[in-house]
């Protein structure tokens, strides 16, 4: 009975923490809008303050409760391997619950991959740059994917140059290049390419590791996971098997805008932050940033 009422005061803690969390997000996601004064802005800061001091006190409680807890003895079912959680010595105890953890794990991976599975069947587009030419009524296909690297090098480091950006090219895929640019302090973009055309974009933060061997890990910031799907809608729209060296070099230029991320505010809303975040998309003409929710209004 002491257990339950431990249990229910607990709970009534952390119902109590995720209030107070979900108001305090709340308030950082409205911001500020550019034109308030500085009294508003120094408000706004003291009472982030106030929220914050008070989220930390009671999650502090909540662990003081927590620990206060005993554990149950309950496992779940899972046919015959619950005897699993009948063996005496306690590392042996702990395999009925990795093993459910796996299974589920195992479910969502198949689930998964039939979703992948059925969507790539449905895709048909290809997006390489092949030539089609007809000569007497025969027709004959130049694929142009594996230009001279040295052309891929020059276009890179000579052709494209913005002084808020670093460029480096390198080759672990054969002739493809995989060009790694690092925009002011502020990102980090690794460029995978066929030929000169681009195939596949990742977006990081600065203080990210950018490897060869993990080009395919997203950010760990959702902010930049929010910029990398902005970028592919860039690089689709900036595609062009006519003018590939054109298309790059628009594709950059877009890119490279992202170095005043935190600085500008939006220009629909005149806000720094919404809901959580900077501006992520810019436009692409103009380059003026909005937020995701402003760019169709």
């Amino acid at each position: 009975m002491a257990n339950m009422e431990k249990l229910n005061a607990t709970l009534n803690a952390v119902k109590s923490l995720r209030s107070s969390v979900r108001q305090c997000f709340e308030q950082l996601a409205d911001g500020t809008a550019a034109e308030q004064t500085e009294d508003n802005r120094t408000k706004f800061l003291v009472e982030f303050q106030e929220n914050y001091s008070h989220i930390n006190q009671q999650l502090r409680e909540v662990e003081t409760l927590i620990n206060g807890l005993q554990p149950s003895l309950v496992s779940s079912y899972l046919g015959n391997t619950t005897y699993l959680a009948q063996e005496i010595t306690q590392d042996r105890q702990a395999m009925y619950s990795q093993l459910v953890n796996s299974y589920k794990w195992i479910d969502k991976v198949h689930e998964h991959s039939l979703l992948a599975f059925n969507n790539l069947n449905l895709n048909n587009l290809r997006r390489s740059y092949t030539y089609c030419s007809q000569k007497r009524g025969r027709v004959q296909y130049t694929s142009c994917n594996n230009p001279d690297p040295e052309f891929i090098d020059n276009l890179f480091y000579n052709d494209i140059s913005h002084t808020n950006t670093i460029y480096e090219v390198c080759r672990q895929f054969s002739s493809n290049a995989v060009v790694f640019a690092t925009i002011s302090h502020v990102l980090k973009a690794a460029i995978i390419c066929k030929g000169v055309l681009i195939e596949w974009v990742t977006v990081k933060g600065y203080d990210e590791p950018m490897e060869i061997d993990d080009l395919w890990t997203e950010s760990r910031y959702e902010v930049f996971r929010k910029v990398q799907e902005h970028t592919h809608s860039a690089m689709l729209h900036f595609f062009s098997p006519t003018q590939p060296e054109l298309a790059v070099k628009s594709f950059m230029t877009w890119l490279n805008s992202y170095s005043k991320l935190f600085l500008e505010p939006c220009k629909r809303c005149g806000k720094y932050v919404s809901n959580g975040l900077p501006p992520t998309w810019r436009d692409l003409r103009t380059l003026e940033p909005f937020h995701e929710e402003c760019k169709n209004c």
